[in-house]
């Protein structure tokens, strides 16, 4: 393995914090479970113990978090061993000891529209039982992220630190944070190739007294040495990988990659109907800031889905497999009518808001009231827009999407941020935006304004941050 030197000084110099679904977060509205979801996926029964713990334990929602997974809240103290229970009965928690390392994101119409080169869920199961029999997955934290991209480029964009990455030609590309070519492996090693560069991460991050949590934390000399570093722990592990994919290789073309090596980026699952090879049809919806009520929840436990499964998408949407076309219909109706996002042109659509008060005493404001108040017609192709309460931004998307952040002053400030390095790409660079003075009556003009599509949305250059007086 590459040798590593200490950094002079920790990135982090206490444990991670991050809530799970045993160790509750005190929040203001009572106790926090955050539930980790492999790939966002839900059986049936599962999906049922959800809306059974909500409405016996919490506040009758299910919040859908940045990468799929579900949080409770409005949770009593008292409550942690009947919720750690139901959760266990229904196959919820695997292992005590790994529950908040089970961050697996894929693509979620991975086999739904198209057929794909390698089944991404499939990997996700093999990885998930590999993480939780891993002694050495323990120490990862909660907010370490695996990505399985099934080639369309869509989860491969969220800046995991492991993505897997399939190819048309049956193999798959191990891509080591956000900046990294990827090492190429047959398809059936990907999911152990994927946990060998995470517990790698662990020996590197160890030696080098950073007290990393991801990837990204690593200091500079380390980070350039992990992926040979993975690459050798690789070949020990009987699995022959080198470098060589991406953009000047000769196989650029290949699944995940365009024309002249440019990155393929898809967009994610839009609100609507999607019809399968095999004749069904998936039911795609978001329901507002990613809170879903229990009447909402039962609403997409639809029996009459082949598949028996629900899927949730780390852009906080839902989608339901397997129905016939003519059930597909009724039920994405009836989902509007209950008030979730269920076509493009929807006001909500690409809305989204950490807790915010009063539910999070860090909060400077009450994010979902004001995100409810500005809505403005915009383009389908605008730009996303997050709302936070204060400057940690909690649960912000990557890439290309609008900051509108409380501030301590009792205002907001609203800019654009830039794209999250995709693999094979170099990171842009991105100044400081400049505050301009707007007033609170022009809030929600200022944000639909922003979100209006522009060269310079896709430069990774913010545009001048506006202050905006509430």
């Amino acid at each position: 393995m590459t040798p590593v030197r200490a950094a002079a000084a920790p990135v982090r110099e206490r444990g991670d914090a991050c809530p799970g679904a045993l160790r509750l977060h005190a929040a203001d509205d009572g106790r926090l479970a955050r539930l980790r979801l492999p790939a966002g996926h839900l059986t049936y029964r599962q999906a049922q113990t959800l809306a059974t713990a909500a409405e016996r334990l919490g506040d009758g929602h299910l919040d859908i978090t940045s990468r799929g997974n579900v949080q409770l809240r409005g949770l009593d103290a008292s409550c942690g061993g009947e919720l750690a229970e139901l959760l266990h009965g229904a196959g919820l928690l695997p292992s005590q000891e790994h529950e908040r390392v089970r961050n697996i994101v894929a693509s979620p119409l991975s086999g739904l529209d198209e057929v794909p080169p390698a089944d991404v869920f499939l990997w996700a199961r093999e990885l998930d039982a590999l993480l939780c029999a891993s002694p050495a997955a323990t120490a990862l934290s909660g907010r370490f992220l695996f990505a399985l991209d099934d080639g369309r480029g869509d989860v491969a964009s969220l800046g995991a630190d492991v993505t897997l990455l399939a190819r048309r030609d049956g193999t798959a590309t191990v891509h080591i944070g956000t900046n990294h070519l990827g090492l190429p492996v047959a398809a059936e090693d990907a999911p152990r190739a994927a946990l060998l560069a995470a517990e790698t991460f662990l020996t590197v991050a160890a030696a080098s007294g950073s007290g990393a949590w991801r990837v990204a934390e690593l200091p500079a000399e380390q980070g350039r040495a992990l992926p040979g570093a993975v690459a050798a722990r690789l070949a020990e592990a009987g699995i022959a990988a080198e470098a060589g994919y991406g953009p000047g290789t000769g196989i650029a073309a290949k699944a995940g990659y365009g024309p002249e090596g440019a990155y393929v980026r898809a967009e994610p699952p839009a609100p609507g109907l999607v019809h399968s090879p095999d004749g069904t049809a998936a039911v795609s919806v978001y329901p507002p800031l990613g809170r879903l009520s229990m009447a909402q929840w039962r609403h997409l436990l639809c029996k009459s889905s082949a598949r028996h499964e629900i899927r949730l998408t780390p852009w906080r949407g839902v989608i339901v497999p397997g129905l016939e076309p003519a059930a597909a219909a009724g039920l994405l109706d009836r989902l509007r009518t209950a008030g979730l996002i269920t076509t493009p042109d929807s006001l909500w659509n690409g809305v989204g808001a950490c807790t915010g008060r009063p539910g999070c005493a860090k909060a400077l404001a009450d994010v979902r009231s004001d995100a409810a108040e500005a809505l403005r017609g915009v383009s389908r192709d605008a730009l996303p827009v997050y709302w936070s309460g204060c400057a940690r931004r909690c649960g912000h998307p990557q890439g290309d999407h609008v900051n509108v952040i409380a501030t301590a002053g009792g205002d907001y400030t609203v800019s654009v941020t830039g794209p999250v390095s995709a693999p094979a790409l170099a990171p842009a660079p991105v100044s400081a935006p400049i505050p301009v003075p707007v007033s609170a009556s022009e809030l929600a003009a200022t944000v639909a304004t922003a979100r209006t599509p522009r060269a310079t949305a896709t430069t990774a250059k913010p545009t001048a941050t506006a202050v905006v007086t509430r």
